[in-house]
């Protein structure tokens, strides 16, 4: 292989991984859908009707009524600088959340909604009591917690919802949600008294379920996962995708651990106490239409006269890798760098540490793109040093071709002793692009993953560089660079077809580069003038030399 071909090669390899990753969202197996489809129009979806069984009560003694609301059932609205939650008092589930630091679209006053009670995108945070006195496995249905107001607001440092319920035989029940300032994580702290004369067994449960046919994340050459996680002792972070839950119940015992859901740039996550001994689980309900992935823990005995007190962590809020990090081990991994998760964190690292100074990320992006070049330059000086002697023998190959003709063999095989005499590598040129296709992916999805990079600006036009350029001004200044190295790098292939073929490369790249994010395209612009520039620098110090290369 001629080393001129290396750009062509590496351009082939990524698109190749493009269209590889969007071909397995649009032609692999889609979940079962449903004979009747669901509609908007519908009536309110039921909620209540897939609480989990516990292994110490027989399942036909369990009766979960359909109905999706009681009649003296309510919701409650609870309001904190980075939540608006509605609440259901039938169970105390969380039937809506939007987050109130983040818009749903840039300059919009609409809230981004991450839990939804709507029966055609249901998304809801369910928990509750199981077990031979728990209320949430009661014959009567879940119970119907009560509360002394009906809307709750944080004006401190925290904030405390208590809903509370007692049964006939003495068992009083306190159901807490504990809110702090500035936090998207939520303590559910169940309180229970048992005044009656037998001994009560109960097991918390807590589960996310979401409607699956809801909206795709992410867009063209740029897929992101929606689906379900969870993490073991054994394994910090399992992706469970929708496919999964339909085709097969996830079962996993486990000390510790969370389960999931999934989408680009958000998550929301139930995490129960660290040594705790805790069953994963998943589930798919009406012919697959809905997904639920949750967790159920040990039972626990409440003695005649005693009480005591459990709780679990729910997290509904953006991939904040530093917030994450603290809260669980493994979630952060939910920031889904993929298998070059290992180079993409300490590029973020260093990224947000440039914006933290430069107060501009994408400035940042400029910077860290140089120290990156700065750091690969070793590899560019081999690359483009391989290059020029390539195309210092342009001569004596052109007379090879001229003394062999069309005598392949015989080309070949002159071409190789020439290679030898002239110490030269032919795969000199491709190598080093190679070992730097790692660093362009893991930058990739840094820019296509990171919270922070939503409707982060950059100057002028570019308002939000994790979506495309709208005028597509980077894009065609990119491929104007991609032209110019072309041209200080001129092909060295004799094949006509291969010659057209690069000469079409820089077009292609720049039609691909259209829909990706502004920030990425930034980075390859910048790196491309960096290259040219330093391109520049080794061919004149080769020619210094006297190793003629023009």
């Amino acid at each position: 292989m001629e080393s001129q071909r290396s750009l062509l090669v590496v351009g082939l390899l990524f698109v190749s991984f493009l269209l590889w990753q969007q071909w397995q969202i649009d032609y692999s197996p889609q979940p079962v859908t449903p004979a009747n489809p669901i509609t908007q129009d519908q009536q309110q979806p039921d909620l209540h009707s897939d609480v989990p069984v516990s292994q110490d009560v027989p399942s036909s003694t369990v009766v979960n009524k359909t109905d999706s609301l009681a009649n003296d059932a309510t919701t409650i609205r609870v309001s904190t600088d980075t939540l608006e939650l509605l609440i259901n008092t039938k169970g105390g589930d969380i039937v809506s959340a939007n987050l109130n630091d983040f818009s749903l679209t840039q300059g919009s006053d609409e809230k981004f909604s991450l839990l939804r009670p709507n029966q055609a995108e249901l998304y809801i945070a369910q928990s509750g009591l199981i077990g031979a006195d728990g209320p949430d496995a009661s014959k009567d249905g879940r119970p119907v917690y009560q509360t002394t107001a009906q809307s709750y607001v944080l004006n401190g440092e925290e904030l405390v919802v208590p809903l509370t319920w007692q049964s006939e035989n003495g068992l009083s029940i306190t159901k807490n949600f504990i809110f702090h300032a500035g936090k998207h994580n939520i303590e559910v702290k169940y309180d229970i008294q048992n005044n009656g004369t037998s001994a009560a067994n109960i097991q918390q449960y807590a589960q996310l379920k979401q409607s699956v046919a809801g909206k795709k994340s992410g867009g063209m050459f740029m897929p992101t996962y929606r689906g379900t996680a969870y993490s073991t002792a054994e394994s910090r972070y399992e992706k469970y995708t929708f496919d999964d839950v339909n085709e097969a119940n996830l079962r996993k015992v486990t000390q510790g651990g969370w389960v999931a859901m999934l989408e680009h740039y958000f998550v929301s996550a139930w995490i129960p106490p660290e040594q705790q001994q805790n069953t994963l689980f998943s589930k798919s309900t009406n012919n697959g239409a809905f997904a639920t992935i949750g967790y159920t823990s040990q039972p626990v005995v409440v003695e005649p006269g005693q009480q005591t007190s459990i709780s679990s962590e729910l997290y509904l809020g953006p991939k904040n890798q530093d917030a994450l990090e603290h809260l669980a081990k493994g979630l952060d991994l939910t920031v889904d760098y993929g298998i070059l998760w290992w180079i993409s964190q300490p590029l973020f690292a260093l990224l947000k540490f440039i914006q933290s100074f430069v107060g501009n990320w994408g400035v940042a992006i400029i910077i860290i793109t140089i120290i990156v070049k700065g750091a690969m330059y070793p590899l560019t000086k081999a690359q483009y040093v391989s290059m020029g002697k390539m195309r210092a023998l342009q001569p004596k190959m052109a007379a090879l071709k001229e003394r062999y003709g069309d005598d392949r063999q015989k080309m070949s095989q002159g071409m190789m002793e020439l290679y030898k005499k002239e110490k030269v590598n032919p795969m000199g040129g491709c190598f080093p692009l190679i070992l730097q296709m790692p660093i362009f992916l893991a930058l990739y999805y840094v820019f296509l993953e990171s919270v922070e990079f939503r409707h982060a600006g950059f100057f002028l036009w570019i308002t939000d560089l994790s979506v495309q350029d709208p005028y597509y001004v980077l894009p065609v200044l990119m491929g104007a660079s991609m032209f110019l190295l072309q041209k200080l790098n001129p092909a060295t292939v004799q094949d006509p077809m291969q010659q057209k073929i690069m000469q079409w490369m820089p077009v292609a790249m720049t039609v691909f580069f259209l829909w990706f994010p502004a920030g990425l395209v930034l980075y390859w612009l910048v790196s491309n003038l960096i290259t040219i520039t330093q391109a520049k620098i080794i061919y004149a110090g080769m020619e210094k030399k006297g190793i003629k290369i023009k």
